[in-house]
């Protein structure tokens, strides 16, 4: 009897575990620098990226370098990085290769946070990002390759091995929010939706219907300054 109890209570935190939960409205709080801290994301890319938009919103003080995404599959920690530091953002797939995204002042609202969306296709090898809607001069990256299928989905942490690894010095230090993920790169138009928070189809991570899991001093709460559009 005992062992079913257990046996029981452990499915049932299972299943807890991987409901979906619409966080709409509401921010990942990582109030502190950390070595543990994180969210991992409940979600598994089945097949192989030809092509991927990431968008998110996120607030710091922050200036150092620090990564806001991480996909590790067992080829790589890198199969995608998405890192900010004091000048711009650095896009980083199948390893150590990586686009670098300077951003113009102008750009910037970090005192009330800023909305990034980042999108790359093999076909051409062209990785481009905005900045609050705003797009930057587009980068060459990984022409030809594909992002590895069934990784480990990290926020806040940089892998350095699937699902761990992580180094105080990348850690993020502050609120994220508006997670979402396409398999395709998004036109204008579309980004503009995704500033706004508007519904878009084809979603490989939705932050309205989300299972996952927090590690260390992390939280979920409702929204402070985080929301721009």
């Amino acid at each position: 009897m005992r062992k079913m109890l257990l046996s029981l209570l452990l499915l049932v935190s299972l299943v807890g575990s991987l409901a979906l939960e619409d966080l709409e409205g509401k921010a990942l709080v990582f109030p502190e620098a950390s070595d543990t801290a994180h969210a991992r994301l409940n979600v598994t890319i089945q097949q192989p990226l030809s092509s991927f938009t990431l968008c998110l919103r996120y607030l710091t003080e922050i200036k150092r370098t620090q990564t806001l995404f991480s996909y590790a599959s067992k080829r790589t920690d890198n199969e995608i990085a998405l890192d900010r530091y004091d000048l711009g953002y650095q896009l980083y797939t199948q390893g150590l290769t990586y686009a670098d995204f300077k951003v113009p002042e102008i750009l910037t609202s970090n005192s009330l946070g800023e909305h990034v969306c980042v999108s790359w296709e093999s076909a051409t090898g062209l990785a481009e990002l905005w900045v609050n809607w705003r797009p930057l001069v587009r980068k060459s990256l990984q022409k030809g390759h594909s992002v590895m299928a069934e990784g480990s989905i990290v926020l806040g942490q940089d892998q350095d091995n699937v699902g761990g690894g992580f180094n105080i010095n990348d850690c993020f230090v502050g609120e994220i929010t508006d997670v979402y993920m396409w398999d395709r790169v998004l036109c204008p138009d579309e980004v503009v939706h995704a500033f706004h928070n508007h519904p878009l189809p084809g979603y490989l991570i939705n932050w309205r219907s989300l299972s996952y899991s927090i590690k260390g001093y992390t939280k979920p709460a409702l929204l402070s300054a985080c929301r721009t559009g």
